[in-house]
């Protein structure tokens, strides 16, 4: 069923936390030796994986080693353009019609 709804922390963290599982499997690493190369505890991992909750320096250290960490240099980035409404896009696009 598909959802109009936004979502939540809880939402993005349930998801963030299975897609660095499913990573982690991927890479052939256990939990136990995530922990070590990362420098975050086991306990962390566990909760993190379980329920979503993490500090931001131990994502990060786990996105390190993951090798995932440059996926967190788009957070936050301004967007090119922010349309209100389908009318704005559709002026814009008229736009560079024009200009072409």
């Amino acid at each position: 069923m598909l959802s109009f709804l936004p979502k939540t922390p809880t939402d993005v963290m349930y998801e963030l936390s299975a897609k660095f599982k499913e990573r982690r499997k991927s890479l052939g690493l256990t939990q136990t030796e995530l922990a070590s190369r990362s420098g975050v505890s086991l306990g962390s991992l566990k909760r993190f994986e379980g329920s979503g909750q993490i500090a931001l320096e131990s994502l990060l250290k786990l996105a390190l080693v993951l090798e995932c960490l440059e996926d967190f240099s788009d957070v936050c980035c301004e967007d090119e353009e922010r349309f209100g409404s389908i009318e704005e896009i559709l002026m814009v696009e008229d736009e560079k019609e024009k200009n072409d």
